[in-house]
């Protein structure tokens, strides 16, 4: 009887391989096949079709086709491109170290990079760009400015520049280097025992440079009542740089993050191998609807492994894993290759990008398919919608005559003349500008169009396009202008109702002049609603203690 089993139990198993060898054997036929007539259509095309058609954009057009069946973070990277690819590991590329904007006919120097080539020329935000190479840059893109100021290290660019308020035109030669953006882009102590890290992507080393600013931080403030690493912002960036960071703060040998796909030979566990710098210091996590990747890997471990407390919004939710492939002639295939789990055992995606509608779009996953996990300490998380905050904090938008006055430049065009009008100013933190300098901003403005539609009148606008659509708005035109007219905005009350807001704009623009980067997130600390709630929390340990243990 045992022997019987026995061979009914190998037979089922052999009858199992079977099918999956003709299932694999189908899948490749397929795929071999539909190769093979893809290489037909393409030559009998090209052979045949009245007019020449160029190969290289043929090609790419099929490759977007396959990748739309995909997901937005696989895709394909020519040779041409493989520096943005290398700026995303490394957060190094070839070039002068500066950030440019174009408005109308002209493109601006906005920030130069501390020790960048265009930072020891002399360069200063809001220089005008003249020509690059000996081309008149008037009218040029963007885009295209960007592509000129890039370039190999070693290699000169020649550039006139205009100065924004003599209109003096100077030319120089500038030696492209290897600019190196720092992740972490400022570090400090706020409200006198607080530490504050800010990152903003996961490049190669910058776990280690958040164990420099924190070894820095503990130096100079021994008693620290905790640590505010903040996140709001950080797209993510290399895995093992989360698993790096996340062991500053977590004990030896604990999960961080998991990952599972396809090809189960990679699936692998990330765990810490050393002993952790601070394993109690106090710790809070910032984050935000940006917060994506490798900023969720560090919240989530932090969360689940209740060595912190995550406040802020819920992050973006990309739970998913990318791996660089090599393709022929220098180009890369980025593609997806698993999803990462936190050590709840949740994977934080938003978006199915499994599913799609008949219109080929995908969406968030429901909040009734989200699954409850639960960490260390037993507290209730949630899988497929980000890293939800222990403690949320309501974002503030900006207001639409803030938003317009930041997109035409009027704010950035009054910081200009104001560094060049006073040589020096108080520290960042301390800098505030008066009112009698804010009525010359105002002044500043008399004649310059900063119009705009509101949000209400955006809405209204929609309503009518609908109504027109369907045919009531003939019966309804009066009520509708009648509407309109009184919910007409004054530009000049809206101005003065988001007074505040505006001012707070000009300091950190004001500031950044006369300390690039840092000045301005220095300044914008000073009114950071969820760093002050991170602060509350750091300074009551009985809260702190209870936002870990809370069972929902």
């Amino acid at each position: 009887m045992r022997i019987s089993k026995k061979i009914l139990l190998f037979s089922v198993l052999a009858l199992c391989l079977v099918f999956t060898a003709f299932r694999n054997s189908d899948k490749y036929f397929l795929i071999a096949k539909n190769l093979d007539i893809f290489a037909a259509f393409y030559r009998e095309l090209n052979t045949y079709y009245v007019e020449d058609l160029p190969p290289e954009k043929l090609m790419y057009k099929g490759i977007d086709a396959m990748l739309a069946e995909t997901d937005p973070y696989t895709d394909f990277v020519p040779e041409e491109n493989l520096d943005e690819l290398r700026f995303m590991a490394t957060g190094k590329y070839g070039g002068v170290g500066a950030s440019i904007y174009t408005m109308g006919e002209w493109t601006s120097i906005t920030d130069v990079y501390e020790g960048s080539p265009m930072d020891k020329a002399g360069v200063k935000a809001g220089d005008v760009i003249v020509s690059l190479n000996g081309k008149n840059a008037k009218s040029m893109s963007q885009d295209e400015v960007s592509r000129i100021l890039k370039g190999n290290a070693g290699t000169p660019l020649n550039l006139v520049l205009r100065h924004p308020v003599t209109g003096k035109e100077r030319p120089l030669q500038i030696i492209r280097e290897d600019i190196n953006v720092k992740p972490v882009s400022y570090s400090g102590i706020v409200h006198n025992d607080v530490g504050y890290i800010k990152l903003t992507q996961f490049t190669e080393g910058s776990g280690l440079q958040v164990q420099h600013a924190f070894t820095q931080l503990k130096q100079s403030n021994p008693h620290l009542k905790g640590l505010v690493l903040d996140l709001r912002g950080n797209p993510g960036g290399l895995l093992e740089e989360a698993v790096v960071m996340s062991n500053i703060f977590i004990d030896r040998n604990k999960l961080i993050v998991s990952t599972r796909g396809k090809v189960k030979s990679w699936d692998r566990e990330y765990k810490t191998n050393l002993s952790p710098m601070d394993a109690v210091i106090p710790l809070v996590v910032l984050t935000n609807h940006s917060s994506a990747s490798a900023s969720e890997i560090v919240a989530g471990a932090v969360q689940d492994l209740d060595r912190g407390v995550v406040i802020g919004q819920r992050s973006y939710g990309k739970g998913l894993v990318q791996t660089t492939r090599p393709l022929p002639y220098n180009a890369k295939l980025k593609v997806t290759t698993a999803r990462y789990y936190t050590p709840s055992g949740r994977c934080i995606q938003a978006i199915d990008y499994s599913h799609r509608n008949e219109e080929g779009e995908a969406d968030y996953v429901p909040d009734s398919l989200r699954r409850s996990f639960t960490t260390a300490a037993g507290r209730p998380v949630k899988d497929g919608g980000g890293i939800e905050p222990d403690l949320k904090v309501e974002t503030s938008s900006l207001s639409q005559v803030a938003v317009t006055l930041l997109r035409k430049q009027y704010i950035f065009d009054f910081a200009t003349r104001y560094y060049y009008a006073h040589p020096k100013i108080k520290p960042a933190s301390e800098f505030v500008l008066t009112e009698a300098e804010f009525d010359e901003f105002e002044k500043y403005l008399d004649g310059k169009d900063y119009s705009y539609k509101t949000r209400s009148e955006e809405a209204l606008e929609g309503f009518r396009n609908t109504a027109q659509k369907e045919k009531y708005y003939d019966g309804l035109s009066k009520e509708f202008e009648a509407l309109q007219a009184k919910m007409k905005h004054d530009k000049k009350q809206d101005f003065l109702r988001n007074k505040t807001e505006i001012k707070q704009l000009l300091e950190e623009e004001i500031v950044n002049r006369y300390s690039p980067q840092r000045g301005r997130i220095e300044k914008g600390l000073s009114w950071d609603k969820e760093l002050d709630q991170a602060i509350h929390i750091l300074h009551q340990p009985a809260k702190y203690q209870e936002l870990l243990t809370k069972k929902g």
